[in-house]
Parts: structure tokens; C-alpha cells; sequence
């Protein structure tokens, strides 16, 4: 399974490149999976009924947030941990402390080190799409390496890349 990202040429309106058409990449998004899609799933890899996860889930959910509200860091079987936060003002004296500072909360999540390597090992699936959203460039890494265009003394990753049409050069990715 490889990751998908999709490359969009658009035109930068800010920054070092402003009044220019560049590639933009981001993660191509999946649609969202049902909380009883999950559960099914769940039930079928582990031989437990539908029910039974069905409760287990509600149980562990409500575990979770009630130890997250009291301001514990809470273990995410197989993910990391998550934890609430706060942003706020800051003042001067204790006698302006109040919770009125407080200007947003925060759910903070932080990945275990089996899921950063996990994704760090997964290969990514890049499609570019021109200024007028025509495909025109194809590119899969074969391993979860990043090639590095800007350090090119670096061995990168090895990757295939295919055009489709016109647009883009294939420059050797």
C-alpha cells in the first residue's frame, strides 16, 4: 500500500515565488470511515461479535475522554498518545490570571515510534495535475525513502515516473 499525493500546479500569491505557477503537493484524502465500518472491521480481525466491540469501543471512548479531561495523556493502542492543551495569553501579575487568557483549546496528538516508522517506510503514489487539472505526471517511490532534488551527492530513494500527455518533461525521477 503506498501513500497517495497529489501535485496541483497553481499560481503562489505570496512568498519568494509570488506571480508564478508552482507544484503544490498534498495528501490525497481517503473518505472517512464510519465508526461502524471501524467496528465490524475490528470485530472481524479479532473474533470478538460486532456487539461485544461495539460495547469494548463505547467503554474504551469513554475511558479515554474522561482521563484526557482530567489531564492525563492517554495511550492510543497502536498509535501514540493524546492528551488535551491550551493556548493562552499571557500576563504580567498573578492578580490578571484568569481563565478568560485562555483562547483556544487543544487536542494534542503525539505518534508512537512504530507509526513514524511505519509511515516513513510506506512508498508514495504522486499525481500531478496541470493548472487546468489535466494529469500529466505520474511518479511512485519504491520505498518509503525521499529523494532529495536540492542534495543531489545523496542517494535517494528509487522511484519510476510515467507521463501521461503532454506538460511536464520527464526529467529522470
Amino acid at each position: 500500500m503506498a501513500l497517495k499525493v497529489k501535485a496541483q500546479e497553481k499560481l503562489q500569491k505570496i512568498g519568494t515565488h509570488a506571480g508564478k505557477y508552482r507544484y503544490i503537493m498534498m495528501p490525497e484524502l481517503y473518505t472517512s470511515l464510519s465508526q461502524d465500518k471501524v467496528i465490524k472491521e475490528a470485530a472481524l480481525r479479532s473474533g470478538v461479535s460486532k456487539g461485544i466491540m461495539q460495547a469494548c469501543w463505547d467503554a474504551a471512548g469513554e475511558v479515554i475522554k474522561a482521563w484526557a479531561t482530567e489531564g492525563h495523556s492517554v495511550a492510543l493502542p497502536g498509535l501514540g498518545t493524546m492528551r488535551f492543551g491550551l493556548r493562552a495569553k499571557s500576563v504580567e501579575k498573578v492578580d490578571e490570571v484568569k481563565a478568560g487568557l485562555i483562547t483556544s483549546r487543544r487536542i494534542i496528538f503525539t505518534p508512537a515510534v512504530e507509526l513514524k516508522d511505519e509511515l516513513a517506510g510506506t512508498a508514495i503514489q504522486i499525481t500531478c495535475y496541470d493548472r487546468d487539472g489535466k494529469e500529466v505526471k505520474r511518479v511512485t517511490s519504491t520505498s518509503g525513502e525521499v529523494e532529495d532534488p536540492e542534495n543531489e551527492n545523496q542517494n535517494g530513494g528509487s522511484s519510476t515516473s510515467s507521463q501521461t500527455g503532454g506538460g511536464l518533461p520527464d526529467d529522470g525521477d
